[in-house]
Parts: structure tokens; sequence; C-alpha cells
């Protein structure tokens, strides 16, 4: 029996004995063959899938307008730097926003201001427009499509199988990243960056039909109970969104276990966008790498991604979340103190090896990341997450510029990679310490 028969034989009851005196109930979930959960959860991963089509291009743009323009990597890195920080401190006011608006709005803007910022790119002449259309249109948009997304249709439609669905919808950005990367790059090689910025463009207007006819913000809209929950009906809208991810954040400030995500996920964000979706592309090409394969090497990183971060869902419906980071992030940290000795101008069998060692880890932190938020901040917890990413987009950001300016100072990247990767050894310690939710206890049944 479903959880959800209970409610619909009450229903029954109550129809078959309209003497009862009790009023029939205002909405009947209804308990279809394939739960609405999971087509919600395929057009949520439809659309992450069209808005990492923005999220590869960036490391793909350095030395074309590096050469285009005659801009420094430096600068060329602030621009990617100002996106990523945005993305970041936009997510929880993005999910607040939700709240407020509803998904489907949020969401839909958001794909549209992307699109305007992409193809306002192809106009610009000075590096201030790289900044306005590539940095602050685009990161805003990009961040009201952030995990934190991902985070809110989880919590609403899903009550069983929440780990699960949160690797697949984030390893959706992976798989984006994999149809994406080889596309733009033979368009950057072989008909220049615009055409790109174009295709990124149409791609981000292309998602918003799916979002406005498919998707839906609450399982109370057609009538069902959350996947493995009981039927509730659609909270009213939450105003004041800005307020409220601002208090959220000063509560959660007050306590030691957001501080210790916050970290980890900073330098998950340092490891992982901020420098190699950031700067692999050409620091491959520094020693001699084409570009298409160099890019075609971090799609074949999205490939494993995929596998790595459902199974990293599976593994957190199963394990302690905090155990689970701290492998995660010690083995990246591992892989990435190796990766300076393994560039070279052709694939050969141990680049191959990290690439795949490397995949299966790339974003295998979110899925227990964002089960220790729900774990201690409940209800709040999607924008707790959401604060939580700004930290992991910030060190992203962070070192997206710190890497263009080492290239330039020291004529290499290596040593950016060790730094990360010492930076990977401290994140494994951190999520060691964060603690454990003490149970509620159940309080005893009163005596007669």
């Amino acid at each position: 029996m479903t959880q959800t028969e209970p409610a619909s034989a009450s229903a029954s009851a109550s129809a078959s004995a309209p003497d009862s005196g009790r009023p029939a109930p205002k909405h009947t979930p209804r308990t279809p063959r394939v739960h609405r959960a999971w087509f919600v959860a395929a057009v949520s991963f439809v659309t992450i899938i069209g808005a990492a089509a923005f999220s590869s291009l960036p490391g793909l743009l350095i030395e074309p307008l590096h050469e285009d323009f005659r801009w420094s990597r430096g600068t060329i890195g602030f621009a990617v730097s100002v996106n990523l920080a945005l993305y970041g401190l936009t997510a929880p006011f993005a999910a607040a926003l939700m709240d407020r608006f509803g998904i489907r709005k949020v969401v839909a803007c958001a794909l549209t201001v992307i699109a305007g910022g992409s193809v306002a790119t192809v106009w610009m002449t000075a590096p201030w427009q790289l900044v306005l259309f590539w940095g602050v249109l685009v990161g805003l948009g990009s961040g009201s499509m952030a995990l934190a997304f991902a985070a809110t249709v989880t919590n609403r439609w899903f009550t069983a199988r929440r780990g699960l669905v949160t690797g697949i919808l984030t390893a959706a950005g992976a798989s984006g990243q994999l149809i994406f990367l080889p596309l733009l790059s033979w368009l950057v090689e072989h008909h220049g960056w615009r055409p790109a910025a174009v295709t990124v463009s149409l791609t981000a207007l292309a998602v918003v039909p799916f979002v406005w006819l498919l998707l839906r913000d609450h399982p109370a809209d057609v009538g069902v109970a959350p996947y493995g929950g009981t039927y509730a009906e659609k909270p009213a809208p939450v105003p004041g969104a800005a307020r409220r991810a601002v208090t959220v954040l000063f509560r959660a400030a007050r306590t030691g276990p957001f501080w210790l995500l916050a970290g980890t996920f900073a330098i998950c964000g340092a490891s992982t966008n901020g420098l190699v979706r950031t700067h692999f592309v050409p620091a491959a090409h520094d020693h001699g790498m084409p570009v298409t394969a160099a890019a075609g090497l971090l799609a074949v990183i999205g490939v494993f991604d995929v596998i790595g971060t459902i199974a990293s869902g599976w593994f957190t419906d199963r394990f302690e979340a905090r155990r689970l980071l701290a492998v995660y992030y010690a083995l990246r940290g591992v892989s990435l103190l190796f990766l300076p000795m393994l560039l070279a101008p052709s694939v050969h069998p141990p680049m191959v090896f990290f690439i795949i060692f490397y995949g299966l880890d790339w974003v295998a932190t979110v899925p227990p990341t964002i089960a220790l938020c729900r774990e201690h901040y409940g209800e709040d917890s999607a924008i707790v997450f959401g604060w939580v990413l700004a930290s992991h987009q910030v060190g992203a950001a962070v070192v997206a510029f710190l890497g263009g300016m080492a290239r330039d100072t020291f004529g290499s990247y290596d040593v950016v990679w060790y730094a990360s990767g010492a930076l990977c050894a401290m994140a494994a310690l951190m999520a060691m310490v964060i603690r454990r939710r003490p149970a509620v206890p159940t309080p005893a049944p009163a005596s007669a």
C-alpha cells in the first residue's frame, strides 16, 4: 500500500457515507502509475542540461579573447570570476524568490537574462563590456538556475529517494557539459568565439518553453503527494524574499556546521569550476595539446561525473554524509597534485586515468552537502544551501582570477594545481569536524 492510499481510502469512506457529518476533503490526492515527481525531475534535468551550455564556454574563451583583443588573461579571468561569484551570491535569493513567485517564473526569467547577456558579447569592444555582459548578466541568470534550483525541486517533490534525485539533477550539469563542450570547442576553433556565444544564447531560449509548459511548482498543483510522502496543501507564497534569505543567513551563521559546510564548498568550487573548468583547456594548450583535444577531455570528465554523482546520491541515502565528503575531498586533492606531471602535447594513458578518477569526484560532493544542510536546517535548507553554494562560487571566482594572474606571472599553472591539492586536504579535515545533529527524543506516552 502506498503512502497516499490511506488518504484515498478516507476520501472513499466519506463519499460512501454522506451522512457522517464530516466535510469532504478539499482535494483528493491521486496515485498515478508513474509519480508526477519523476516527470518534474525529468524536466528539471533537461533544463539544467540546457543551462550547462553557458557554464561550458568560459574556459574556451580565454585564448580567443586574448588573441582577438590582446586583453590579459587576468582581465578575462576577472570577468569569469564576476560571473562565478554572482552565480553563487544570487542562489540564496533565487531560492527565496522561488518560494515567493514559483519555480517556473524565476527559472524562465533567468534563462531569458542569460540569452540576452550571452548574445550581447558578440558586439563588445572593451573589457568592461565583457564584465557586464558575461560577468553580471550571465552570472545573475545562471545563479538563479544554480544547484539551489535542484535542491528546491527535490525538497518539494520528493520525501523518499532525495539523495538519488539530488545526484541525478546534479549530474545533469555534467551531461550538458558532455553535450556542449565538443560542439562549442569546434565552433571556437573553426568559426571563432562569436558563433559559440550565439549558440549559448539560443540554447538558453530553447529551454524556456520546457520550463513554462511542463514544470510545476508544487505537488498540490496537480493534486498529488510528494513521492514517498503524504499529501499537503500548497503553502502560501512567502513574502519578503530578500529579507528571508538574509534572515536565514544570519540564523545559520550562528551555527558551526554552516561555516564548515561553506568552507569545504568554497574549496570545492576553487578546485572544480574555478580551476579545472576555467583553466584546464588553456593549461593543456600551453603544453601543446590542441584545444579540441583538451575540451574533449573535459567532456569525458562530464561522462564520469554523471556516474560519480548519481552513485554519490545513492551512497548519501545509505552512509554518513560527512564521511563521504572527507573521502571525496581527499581523493580530489591527491589527483590534482599529480596533474602537472601529466600534461603533455598528446593524450596518454596516465592522463586518461586522471580524467576518469577526477571525473568520478567532480561534483560528488553535492548530494552529501545538501543532505547535511537538510539535516541541520530543515525547511530552510534550500536557502542555506544557496548561501553554501555562494561560498562555492566565491572560491571558484577567486581561483579563476588568481589562476589567470599566476599564468601571467609565472608562465605556467603549476603553482595553482599544487595549492588546490593542499586546499582539498584541508577540506577533508573540515568535513570530519562537522558534528552530527542529535536525534530529537520521542516524548514518552502520558500515563493513564
